[in-house]
């Protein structure tokens, strides 16, 4: 397999633990160890108030597996994933890679913690290639310039934007970066994404999980379906369109331990440019 690192050497100090991180805080709901006192912190506080968060992460995760699945089914052999968090297998690659052994994906984050595990990202099949950039999802243009080295943009490409737009603020231009990605996609491409939702819970629950992220230092833009919605604009979604997490294709993974007294709290959607 074709490996490459263009991002990973010398350059994984500057892990800044004083304040929570969200992939770290993944990493720990998912039973991770790398994480931080600061992370586990506020996580321990979010799940002493939702108990379900971990089963409601790793049915968010069970959504990727089984959308990169039926993505790389309908022939997609390119995967850019921003956003990527630390390794937890199986991971993106190795889903797609087993459906199309010479997939080529890209994975995106801003983390230095990632970086530091980013050799883990890049075990592969040798027909595929795998490669890992490190730059925040803001900065669209040097992503599409790196992920250019490993992906053909004049061909179809699967975005994919796993709970990561729910921490970007509609100030901090979450909807431009989606349009700045969408329209450097070419035809036949497609936008997996999933985004924590305030609609299938109380709105003083929601609220209250909104303050505890805001008092780690942390956004949590939670978006109801009207503004999940637009996220899509242009795009043609695929059935059954935008739906909970576990209500997308659960035919193509396996159930997640616990997740039948939970709901995800997640809408998630897989559309395509025409």
């Amino acid at each position: 397999m074709e490996q490459r690192n263009t991002d990973t050497a010398g350059r994984a100090a500057g892990i800044d633990t004083s304040r929570p991180h969200p992939a770290r805080m993944y990493d720990w709901f998912l039973g991770g160890k790398d994480n931080y006192p600061v992370d586990e912190e506020l996580g321990r506080r979010l799940v002493a108030f939702a108990p379900a968060i971990p089963v409601m992460a790793r049915m968010n995760r069970a959504f990727m597996h089984r959308a990169t699945r039926w993505v790389a089914g309908q022939g997609v052999r390119q995967f850019l994933d921003i956003g990527t968090g630390i390794p937890t297998e199986p991971n993106l690659h190795q889903v797609a890679q087993e459906v199309l052994p010479d997939a080529r994906v890209v994975y995106c984050d801003n983390d230095p913690i990632v970086l530091a595990h980013a050799e883990a990202l890049l075990h592969g099949t040798a027909e595929g290639a795998v490669d890992y950039v490190q730059a925040d999802a803001r900065d669209t243009e040097a992503i599409l310039e790196r992920a250019g080295k490993v992906l053909d943009l004049d061909r179809p490409v699967a975005l994919s934007l796993i709970a990561l737009l729910h921490f970007l603020g509609d100030d901090d231009g979450a909807y431009e970066l989606v349009e700045r990605l969408k329209a450097a996609l070419a035809p036949g491409s497609w936008l997996i994404m999933s985004h924590l939702t305030p609609d299938f819970h109380p709105e003083e629950a929601a609220q209250k999980v909104r303050d505890m992220y805001r008092a780690g230092g942390l956004t949590l833009e939670l978006r109801g379906r009207e503004r999940f919605a637009r996220f899509f604009e242009g795009l043609e979604p695929a059935a059954p369109g935008i739906v909970a997490a576990e209500e997308w294709h659960p035919e193509l993974g396996e159930p997640v331990p616990g997740q039948e007294d939970v709901h995800s709290g997640a809408y998630v959607a897989v559309a395509r440019k025409a």
